[in-house]
């Protein structure tokens, strides 16, 4: 028999708590990532920012005096008694909106007098949502900071420990020139270590406007709006604002952009290591844990796991950072209706891609498993064509007919095959006649053995690795403040 109860809903009621905590959504699916940007989290964002006001505005003579310690206490209270629950604000919201009508509603109930009258007064909600979405940021951040430190400096100590170890390099997925593992780590180093500076460079202002941001009621009640904001910030543990930004977005946007540079470079790293781990490559392997990497159906697999997550999120960010911006460029008169109201799950899904990546890149890099023999293995594959290059730049000066004459002697050996050694013995044949040499027939191929090793042909890529990580201890020093840190030299 149908429920009746259950039958005037539009959707079946489930027995158990609805609370999203990533089952479809591995990527971020960490209790430290999903509790710190939960709803739960937001909830108490906003009753410290309700709680943190009130004692501004007692602390300026614009309220009572203990409307401050009132309205805490409220706030303490209800959260222990359940007062302020997620999901019953979630419903209330579409009410007027948004969740801080409903939850000021149940606060002012809640509140004991003198704070009664504080609760909430001069401000507007979206004053409380931006810093509230811009606290969980903050925390946010700092926890994304704590695993991108380490990664970088996981990815720091491969590029030092690797920046001679021969690796080809593939252009268009192709064997183009030989280049470095170290190199190759560098370059993921870049875009982790610029991820980094740019979310370690980032504000986190308090939203302070009032009803159509020019804080009339504040000017009202005989306040000066700026100086309550800038304490109102220092109590929150935010940034204080020029001016306020409802209709502004940079704020949002720029931390948008931040996050999403945050899972383009573990994506980059992510998209390497699916690549080079496959079997018949083998150059990387992600590091093995128990659980880790296992198949439902193939008990012999051993699956990237992190490098999939890492990419799920990097694939996901750019549509959500793609809202945000459309949103600031929707956003019309004074406070905008529907285009503020978008940016919220998307900047909350951003955090948490981002920390699911980072989460996971750390976990990645510092434990990676480098196989030097089989990049050498495959450097070999293209043989000595792979450094035809070389061979055009030095020994055309030489040859009958110049740069038309080494281009044969490489035909020729295209000619002879898909084996390398085919291919060297035939290259060095027609080399031996076109290149005039005045010397012995043995010192040619001296010549020709030392032209011809790859390892050999890796131009400034150890010169290069060296000026990224200079680069990188200097700034990763300053950024982090740490005076013992010696710039440009590595800490292994």
């Amino acid at each position: 028999m149908t429920d009746p109860a259950a039958s005037t809903s539009r959707f079946a009621v489930p027995p158990f708590d609805p609370a999203d905590r990533g089952l479809l959504s591995p990527a971020w699916a960490d209790p430290a990532i999903s509790g710190v940007t939960g709803d739960d989290a937001i909830v108490a964002a906003m009753l410290e920012l309700e709680a943190s006001w009130a004692e501004t505005l007692e602390a300026a003579g614009l309220a009572t005096a203990g409307a401050g310690s009132a309205v805490r206490d409220a706030v303490r209270q209800g959260t222990t008694a359940g007062t302020y629950d997620g999901a019953r604000l979630a419903e209330a919201s579409q009410g007027g909106g948004n969740p801080v009508i409903p939850l000021v509603k149940a606060l002012r109930e809640a509140t004991l007098e003198p704070g009664k009258a504080a609760v909430h007064k001069g401000l507007t909600s979206q004053d409380v949502l931006d810093s509230a979405l811009m606290l969980i940021a903050k925390r946010a951040v700092a926890g994304i900071l704590a695993d991108l430190s380490p990664a970088a400096e996981a990815l720091a100590t491969l590029a030092d420990r690797y920046r001679s170890t021969p690796q080809v390099a593939r252009t268009l997925t192709q064997h183009s020139l030989p280049s470095s593992f170290g190199l190759k780590a560098a370059n993921w180093l870049q875009g982790v270590a610029h991820a980094e500076s740019r979310l370690a460079s980032l504000g986190f202002p308090v939203q302070c406007g009032g009803a159509a941001g020019t804080n009339a009621s504040l000017v009202a009640l005989g306040g000066e709006p700026a100086a309550l904001a800038a304490d109102w910030a220092e109590r929150c543990g935010l940034d204080a604002a020029v001016a306020p930004w409802q209709s502004f977005r940079g704020p949002v946007t720029d931390l948008g952009h931040a996050l999403a540079s945050v899972t383009a470079a573990a994506g980059h790293v992510a998209n390497d290591v699916m690549l080079l781990a496959r079997p018949e490559i083998a150059e990387l392997g992600e590091p093995l844990a128990e659980g880790r990497g296992g198949s439902s159906a193939m008990p012999q697999k051993q699956n990237p796991a992190l490098s999939a997550l890492i990419r799920s999120a990097a694939l996901q960010a750019p549509a959500q950072t793609m809202q945000l911006e459309m949103a600031a460029a929707l956003s019309e008169d004074e406070r905008t209706g529907g285009a503020w109201h978008s940016e919220w799950a998307s900047l909350r899904e951003l955090l948490r891609l981002a920390g699911g990546a980072a989460t996971s890149l750390r976990e990645l890099v510092e434990g990676l498993r480098v196989f030097p023999d089989r990049m050498r293995r495959n450097l070999d594959l293209t043989g000595p064509l792979l450094v035809s290059e070389r061979l055009m730049l030095e020994l055309s000066p030489e040859a009958e007919g110049g740069r038309s004459g080494v281009q044969r002697a490489v035909d020729a050996a295209l000619q002879a095959g898909s084996d390398p050694a085919d291919q060297a013995r035939v290259l060095r044949k027609e080399l031996r006649a076109v290149v005039r040499s005045d010397g012995a027939e043995e010192d040619f191929d001296a010549r020709l053995d030392e032209l011809l090793d790859p390892a050999g042909y890796q131009g400034d890529a150890a010169g290069i690795v060296d000026r990224i990580l200079k680069t990188y201890e200097e700034t990763a020093a300053e950024r982090r403040h740490d005076p013992q840190r010696k710039k440009g030299t590595r800490q292994t």
